[in-house]
């Protein structure tokens, strides 16, 4: 295992948002979602493309609140501009988990 300094982590900023909106990404390779997330005023709304199909649906997405990484910069997937990095973990068959808080937080809240 690599370690790192407190300072590395400390440049990921990791936020709280709520999920606002989400369709489908037919154009992905693997099966996915284009998702909308507001990280409140300072950050606004991003958006991303998320392999979630297999746990999710877009009413269980709505309205949910989730742990993404807000400072990578933009990737394009697709037709589509990817401007953060939702963060899950692997269940047994490598789809993925999404990481959400245990209680409400703010939007823009950061990961300490």
């Amino acid at each position: 295992m690599n370690h790192i300094d407190y300072k590395d982590f400390l440049n990921v900023d990791i936020r709280v948002g709520t999920i606002i909106d989400v369709q489908s990404f037919n154009e992905a390779r693997n099966p996915s979602f284009k998702v909308w997330v507001d990280f409140g005023d300072t950050i606004g709304i991003k958006k991303t493309s998320a392999q979630i199909t297999t746990h999710y649906t877009f009413d269980d997405l709505i309205g949910m609140q989730i742990l993404g990484v807000v400072n990578f910069p933009p990737k394009q997937i697709a037709n589509f501009m990817s401007e953060f990095l939702i963060l899950g973990v692997s269940d047994n068959h490598n789809n993925i988990i999404l990481m959400t808080p245990t209680k409400t937080s703010p939007n823009g809240a950061r990961l300490h």
